[in-house]
């Protein structure tokens, strides 16, 4: 006889509560990132992090799926053999 063993379930995280989560990682991936002297990813890594504070003080949207402007119709030539 095998016994299921229960496993603890997590309880449902909201979308703020996971974007809090990652804004906190990022806080601390940024101060890695900055004492090992790479300025590069440290700029990208607070980037992230000020992404994820505007969405979280509701200044930017969670997805901007369904948000972007519509392409413009533009009529398209194909291009003609150059003389030189």
């Amino acid at each position: 006889m095998n016994p299921k063993t229960a496993t603890p379930s997590m309880p449902p995280r909201t979308a703020e509560d996971n974007i809090a989560y990652i804004r906190q990682m990022l806080g601390e991936l940024r101060s890695i990132a900055n004492n090992d002297g790479a300025d590069m990813l440290r700029y990208l890594i607070e980037m992230a992090y000020v992404e994820a504070g505007d969405i979280q003080s509701g200044v930017r949207p969670l997805s901007v799926r369904g948000h972007r402007d519509a392409p413009i119709d533009v009529a398209f030539q194909s291009p003609r053999k150059v003389k030189f």
